[in-house]
C-alpha cells in the first residue's frame, strides 16, 4: 500500500526524473494525457524558431538542400526506427495515421492479389473497438476497389483464431487499445495470422514510444503509427510507416505522389516508384511541422525503451492501487487488463458520470481525456510523469467523488 511519502521517495530514486525538465509543463497541472497529445519538449521551441527565421526566411527555397528538407522524412523515420524494432531505410514520417494505413492496406491487398496462393482472399479482418478511422480506411478501400472485399469486424479479440479461415487476406490491428489500454502480444498474433496465409499490419499510435515493439521479431509486414503522442512532436503532427525489406521492392500503393517518384524532378509524366523506403512517400512535406518531430525524438534516444517501459507499467500499477483503495464504493470499473503483458501506458475507467467526473478533473488541473461509452483515460509517459502526480490524481480523484462535486448530467462535448 503506497503511501504519498512513499511516491515522493520513488520520485527521488527515479533515474528517469532529470528528463521531465527537458519538457515545458505548465505550474499547478497534473498532465495525463500524454496518450492523446504529448507535452511539448523545450528544444522544439528553439527548433521552430530555427525553421522559421533562419531556414524558410533566410534560406528561403534553398534549405530543401541546405538544411536537408529533402531528406528528412527518411533522417527521421531512421532516428524513430529503433523505438519500434525496425532496421534503418524501413521508416518514413509522413503523412497522417489515416493516410498511412490506406497505403499499407493497398499494398498489403495487392500483393495478396498477385499470389496466386492468396489471390482468391476477400477478407480483411480488424477489431469493431479499433480506433475508427482504421475501419474508416478499410471500407474505403473496400469500396474503391469494387472486388468483392469484405471487412470482419470481431468483437473481441479472442475471435481471431475463429476467424482466420482461408478467405483471410489481411489482419489489421491496433497494437495498444485506444480506449482501454489492452495490448495485443505482437508476436504470437502476426505468427496466428501467417500461419493462416494472411498479412498482418499493426497500428501503433498508442505503442510507439511507450511499449517496447520490435516489428523485425515479430515478422509483421507493415505498420504506421502517429507521433504527436508519446513520441512528443507536436499537435497532429505527421505520422509514420514502416515497410520492411524484404516487401519493399513489390510494395505499391496507389497515392503515387512526386515525392514517391525515382526521379521527381525529371518531371516524366509516368510514375516510377523510387527504391525502398521513398515509395511510400506522396507528395511535398509539412516541413515546419515535421521538424518538430526530431525534438521529441531525441529525447526518447536519451533512455533505452527497456527502461521507460518498466518505469510505465511501475507508473500504471500505482494508479490501479491508489484508485481502487481510495475509491471503492464510488462506481468506478477498471477496463484496462491487469497483466503487464497485456496492457499499454493508459488506464481506464469506466463511471456512470464518466464524462462529468473527468470535466471536473480538468477543472482542478487534473488533465485526463473521456471516451464514449462512459470511459475516463489516464497517460501516463514516463519521460515526465512523476509518481507524486500519480498520487496527486487519484486523491483529487477521490475528493470529487466524495464531495460529488460535478455536473452529473454535463452535456457531451469535446474534451482536452
Amino acid at each position: 500500500m503506497h503511501t504519498q511519502e512513499d511516491c515522493l521517495a520513488l520520485d527521488a530514486a527515479d533515474p528517469l526524473a532529470p528528463l521531465r525538465e527537458q519538457f515545458a509543463l505548465p505550474a499547478g497541472v497534473t498532465y495525463l494525457d500524454g496518450n492523446s497529445l504529448g507535452a511539448r519538449p523545450k528544444a522544439a521551441l528553439q527548433r521552430s524558431r530555427e525553421v522559421l527565421e533562419e531556414e524558410w526566411g533566410y534560406g528561403l527555397i534553398r534549405s530543401w538542400n541546405t538544411a536537408g528538407w529533402y531528406d528528412l522524412p527518411c533522417r527521421l523515420g531512421d532516428k524513430l526506427a529503433p523505438l519500434i524494432g525496425a532496421a534503418k531505410g524501413e521508416v518514413v514520417i509522413t503523412d497522417s495515421t489515416s493516410v498511412n494505413l490506406f497505403k499499407a492496406l493497398a499494398a498489403a491487398l495487392k500483393l495478396q492479389a498477385e499470389n496466386p496462393a492468396t489471390a482468391r482472399r476477400r477478407t480483411i479482418i480488424t477489431e469493431r473497438d479499433s480506433f475508427p478511422t482504421d475501419i474508416y480506411m478499410a471500407q474505403a478501400i473496400i469500396e474503391w476497389l469494387e472486388r468483392g472485399y469484405r471487412l470482419e469486424l470481431l468483437e473481441s479479440w479472442d475471435q481471431l483464431p475463429q476467424a482466420l479461415d482461408g478467405d483471410a487476406a489481411v489482419v489489421m490491428l491496433t497494437h495498444v487499445n485506444y480506449r482501454t489500454g489492452r495490448m495485443f502480444d505482437m508476436r504470437a498474433v502476426t505468427a496466428a495470422a501467417h500461419e493462416a496465409g494472411a498479412l498482418m499490419i499493426w497500428d501503433l499510435a498508442h505503442s510507439a514510444g511507450a511499449v517496447e515493439v520490435d516489428l523485425q521479431a515479430a515478422k509483421a509486414d507493415f505498420a504506421v503509427g502517429c507521433t504527436y503522442k508519446y513520441l512528443n512532436g507536436g499537435p497532429g503532427s505527421p505520422a509514420f510507416i514502416w515497410v520492411p525489406q524484404r516487401h519493399q521492392d513489390d510494395f505499391c500503393q496507389p497515392l503515387s505522389g512526386w515525392w514517391a517518384h525515382r526521379q521527381p524532378f525529371a518531371m516524366e509524366t509516368s510514375f516510377h516508384p523510387a527504391a525502398g523506403i521513398r515509395r511510400a512517400l506522396c507528395g511535398t512535406q509539412p516541413i515546419a511541422s515535421l521538424a518538430l518531430v526530431e525534438s521529441g525524438l531525441d529525447v526518447h534516444l536519451q533512455v533505452p525503451m527497456a527502461q521507460l517501459r518498466a518505469k510505465s507499467l511501475a507508473l500504471t500499477d500505482l494508479f490501479i492501487e491508489l484508485v481502487e483503495r481510495h475509491c471503492a464504493g464510488h462506481g468506478l470499473e477498471l477496463q484496462t487488463p491487469r497483466p503487464h503483458a497485456q496492457r499499454g501506458s493508459h488506464v481506464s475507467f469506466s463511471h456512470p458520470d464518466g464524462y462529468a467526473l473527468m470535466q471536473a478533473l480538468i477543472a482542478q488541473g487534473v488533465i485526463g481525456d473521456y471516451r464514449e461509452p462512459q470511459v475516463m483515460r489516464f497517460g501516463f509517459t514516463p519521460l515526465y510523469t512523476s509518481y507524486a502526480e500519480v498520487w496527486h490524481a487519484a486523491q483529487t480523484l477521490k475528493r470529487i467523488l466524495e464531495q460529488g462535486d460535478y455536473q452529473r448530467d454535463a452535456e457531451r462535448g469535446a474534451v482536452t
